[in-house]
């Protein structure tokens, strides 16, 4: 996969070159290209922003630099933008993504693009409901949790198929040694060596996890007649703490 970024600050995007999506870098399992757009002005002062019709606070991204910059990526796949108006990104997209051979990002900032630039993308993705400076860390965001589904950047290709969120459930909890730690004890089936019964308890506490935290995740999860009797279970445990 190679991810194209179109940003003022490509420093910034330092942080995907460590650790395990750093490890893939070198590997070749994927290619960072980071155009920064104001390389594409023809003004003397590299100006890439510029006051907006009508009035108003702050300065806005012109569409020209931008353009320009887009045009120079030969293989650009699907185009994303950050911004408010955007569907919220989520495990289903990054999966979807990482299927992908390319994937440009184009990050804005200061008050926001010409709505021109808009037209430009094929998708418009938010990752909350809040504000941010720029679209760069929402852009490292979404590459991260695209690029780790790749196989073989994690080193492990079981780990995300058990993450919060890629059935539809959170995760359930982890341990490990030592199995008491002043009066907190590792529960028991989980150093019983009995596999099935582990698969099943890790199964209850992931529905048990998603009932108390993301309840709201079980609203799009079609529970089997076994999780239903499960979740009666929790429910009923729960009340009763």
């Amino acid at each position: 996969m190679k991810i194209n970024v179109l940003t003022l600050f490509p420093d910034m995007f330092t942080p995907l070159t460590t650790s395990m999506l750093g490890r893939g870098l070198e590997d070749r399992k994927w290619q960072l290209n980071l155009v920064n757009f104001r390389d594409f002005t023809t003004d003397v002062h590299h100006h890439v922003d510029d006051s907006p019709y009508g009035g108003g606070a702050g300065m806005v991204l012109q569409i020209m630099p931008i353009k320009k910059a887009l045009d120079s990526i030969k293989n650009k796949g699907k185009v994303i933008i950050t911004a408010p108006q955007g569907k919220t990104f989520n495990q289903k997209m990054a999966q979807k993504w990482s299927q992908a051979e390319n994937l440009t990002f184009i990050c804005g900032h200061y008050e926001g693009f010409d709505q021109r630039v808009y037209d430009l993308a094929d998708e418009i993705v938010s990752i909350g409901d809040y504000v941010l400076t720029g679209g760069e860390l929402p852009t490292m965001s979404m590459i991260d949790a695209t690029v780790r589904l790749i196989p073989g950047i994690l080193g492990n290709d079981a780990s995300p198929v058990e993450e919060s969120f890629a059935h539809g459930l959170l995760e359930y909890p982890q341990y490990t040694r030592p199995d008491d730690f002043e009066g907190m004890k590792v529960p028991a089936v989980l150093t019983s060596g009995n596999h099935q019964k582990i698969a099943q308890w890790r199964h209850k506490e992931a529905l048990r996890a998603t009932y108390l935290y993301r309840p709201d995740l079980l609203k799009n999860y079609t529970l089997s007649k076994e999780e239903e009797k499960m979740l009666a279970q929790i429910e009923q445990e729960e009340d009763q703490t």
